[in-house]
């Protein structure tokens, strides 16, 4: 059995793969032949460690590979890395021990899903490090406890050899208790979906969110619906549907908007993400205007008026609450959890001169909550509806 690692620098194969570079007896007592072969992705290297090789000379053999803080290292991509793994594999019996597509480190995640994407059909079987995940609780596969010398090892290996990693102010880079295991969790990925699902999951703002449709599972959790018909309630409540458009910020895929359209709402979507906006309007049809406006861009041109704007769960990436005074309405309903309310848009309400809290309305309660076909659950941290009235010019 060849034990291939894929990873995408030097120190992840020790931070991550430990106990596959030990080869514990209890895994391959029968298999005198084991080898590892480490792949790094950021510089397409291959290194074999031959059966046989001690701990202490495998792990110097991987550390000669250890480099600098590197923002730009990425993943090679599905068929450099299926070109790698078939040059180890060699045509024999062989795994693939790689990244989790949900590790937090985006450059390992996205390694990770590429790696097994490069894997054909009745290639060698795919484990995944759960890694890095601090938001994420993994139902894992393969739990491998390392014992105090493995551990007293990995150790070593970080203070000699990794200590510009200690130092680092990178998040990808930086190398913290949490991010040195002392028990190493690996799962087995079921589908190419479910491992698309869990690299969506994590990716925000960011373009790969989009990558599957429904990334944050709004049609199948018990949770968001409840948060998405409250809100519904919420609104309504304060703008019944007739009294005048409402313009939605950030639609998404328009869980929302379907919920108020079938409320007799008037609605302006707006999504400036392409493919979510594509499968807006395809769930919508035509009971609703989409547009393509960011939050900035609907300051700017002030070419929507409505009776109110609506800023469901959408301010957390470090918007400038100072575009709410250019948006052409006279209500703005805001909806966000609560650490985020108190620290950031009731500091901000505190000194704007032109608004003022109409109301507080508690939408849904913390709770958790499994995702990606129940391979792992976390945290929804609740939500809380303000509604803010405009108080001057």
């Amino acid at each position: 059995m060849i034990d291939i690692v894929a990873v995408l620098r030097a120190e992840d194969a020790v931070l991550d793969f430990l106990s596959v570079l030990t080869a514990p007896e209890s895994i391959h007592r029968q298999d005198e032949g084991h080898e590892v072969h480490v792949l790094l992705g950021d510089t397409a290297e291959h290194l074999v460690l031959p059966a046989g090789l001690p701990l202490a000379e495998r792990l110097a053999a991987v550390a000669r590979h250890i480099r600098p803080v590197d923002e730009s290292a990425l993943s090679p991509g599905p068929q450099a890395l299926a070109t790698l793994i078939e040059a180890a594999a060699r045509g024999a019996e062989a795994r693939l021990w790689t990244h989790s597509p949900a590790d937090t480190r985006r450059s390992r995640g996205r390694l990770g899903r590429d790696a097994a994407a490069a894997v054909a059909p009745g290639g060698p079987p795919v484990l995944h490090a759960v890694g890095h995940s601090p938001y994420l609780q993994f139902i894992s596969d393969l739990d491998r406890p390392l014992d105090r010398a493995e551990v007293e090892a990995k150790l070593a290996f970080v203070n000699r050899h990794c200590g510009h990693l200690l130092r680092t102010e990178s998040a990808e880079y930086v190398v913290r208790t949490g991010r040195v295991h002392a028990t190493e969790r690996f799962f087995a990925a079921g589908t190419a979906e479910e491992r698309e699902r869990l690299f969506a999951l994590l990716a925000s703002l960011d373009e790969d969110a989009a990558s599957v449709p429904d990334p944050w599972e709004f049609a199948t959790s018990a949770y968001e619906a409840e948060r998405l018909d409250s809100t519904v309630a919420w609104i309504a409540g304060h703008c019944p549907p007739g009294s005048g458009p409402l313009v939605e910020v950030g639609a998404c895929e328009g869980a929302l908007t379907a919920r108020l359209a079938e409320k007799g709402f008037t609605v302006h979507a707006t999504e400036p993400n392409p493919a979510f906006r594509r499968r807006l309007t395809e769930a919508v049809g035509d009971t609703v205007r989409v547009h393509p406006a960011s939050l900035e861009e609907l300051a700017a041109r002030r070419e929507l008026p409505a009776v109110a704007y609506l800023l469901i769960e959408m301010l957390y990436y470090g918007q400038d609450l100072a575009l709410l005074d250019r948006l052409p309405a006279g209500l703005v309903f805001v909806a966000l959890e609560p650490e985020t309310l108190a620290t950031r848009l009731t500091p901000w309400l505190e000194s704007a001169p032109h608004w003022e809290k109409a109301g507080e309305t508690p939408l849904v309660a913390p709770a958790l909550e499994t995702v990606c076909g129940g391979r792992a659950y976390l945290s929804k941290r609740g939500s809380v509806g303000v509604l803010l009235r405009r108080t001057g010019a």
